[in-house]
């Protein structure tokens, strides 16, 4: 089986990753209360989508590792960010405990993607 060349961001497995578990937070929070709409919910959604958000920036950014480290560290920031909201999700009994858990673990394995590059961009970069 031949690996197919990166072309964009949207190629790599961890944006693959981060772009299917944001759809199923967007899923699963439509059953949140509406009182949270503007709190919680609001918050869950943009943190989970910011991730995705953030590495398509990265991969732009490509030229500059300085640029494209700190895009990337946003990516961590928002994953564990919405690991965050995750707990309270729990905590509030809007989302069950093994749901949540599923979803924690998706970020952990983001997470350590987005570090692994962080720790050696130099693969990433674009030689000028």
């Amino acid at each position: 089986m031949e690996k197919q060349p990166i072309k964009s961001h949207e190629d790599l497995e961890v944006y693959k990753m981060a772009f299917d578990v944001a759809m199923r937070i967007f899923e699963l929070s439509k059953t949140f209360p509406v009182e949270e709409r503007y709190s919680l919910t609001d918050q869950i959604r943009r943190s989970s989508r910011s991730v995705c958000a953030n590495m398509a920036e990265a991969w732009r950014k490509r030229r500059y590792e300085a640029a494209f480290v700190a895009k990337l560290n946003d990516c961590e920031a928002e994953a564990a960010e919405t690991q965050t909201w995750l707990k309270f999700a729990v905590k509030c009994n809007y989302l069950n405990a093994e749901t949540a858990r599923e979803l924690y673990s998706t970020y952990n394995r983001i997470l350590s993607i987005l570090v692994t590059i962080i720790n050696n961009p130099s693969p990433w970069i674009i030689k000028r």
